[in-house]
């Protein structure tokens, strides 16, 4: 079954945050992610006849969206990259200086420890701890058992948390979250 030129847009509109988002917590870089999204969705409406419908449609998208941050990072060979300042992400309606200063330094000390991270613990952190997948979900998305995303999430918080310590941040970044 072919997908219509309908159906493309309503997939795309659907998914596309979600996809953007993961981009960026892994590359931690706006127009890096902005590429990669593309480049998924590229993917994505090349390959979708060949979608199995064994996960969810957001799910098998994700995977192809790790994929290719993977493939992205391997070419570039980024072990570590310095966070950009994104100053127009998630404003609100009444600017506040001090709200928008405090805002953006978390944004960084989130991005400057995330890039420490080595890529299993960075892709396991953004979807759980970040994106809020469940267990079951983050393990379609990459490809893992149940226990491998528990176990990595857990050492990855671990690491983070020793991070902060060592930085004497006091940003609370992430908690590890139930979702469904």
């Amino acid at each position: 079954m072919e997908l219509k030129e309908p159906d493309l847009n309503e997939l795309y509109e659907s998914c596309f945050y979600d996809v953007y988002h993961y981009l960026l917590y892994f590359t931690n870089s706006h127009t890096d992610a902005e590429d990669l999204t593309q480049e998924t969705f590229i993917k994505v409406f090349k390959s979708y006849n060949r979608f199995e419908h064994r996960s969810s449609i957001n799910t098998w998208i994700l995977s192809i969206a790790r994929r290719t941050a993977v493939d992205h990072y391997r070419k570039r060979k980024i072990i570590s990259v310095l966070p950009e300042i994104i100053a127009g992400l998630e404003k609100s309606n009444r600017w506040n200086p001090d709200k928008e200063l405090e805002r953006m330094d978390d944004w960084q000390t989130l991005q400057k420890s995330l890039s420490t991270l080595k890529p299993d613990f960075r892709n396991v952190v953004i979807l759980r701890g970040l994106k809020e997948y469940s267990v079951k979900e983050t393990a379609e998305i990459l490809s893992w058992k149940e226990s491998k995303v528990k176990v990595y999430f857990h050492r990855a918080i671990k690491h983070l948390k020793k991070q902060l310590s060592k930085s004497n941040e006091g940003v609370v970044i992430l908690h590890e979250k139930k979702r469904g």
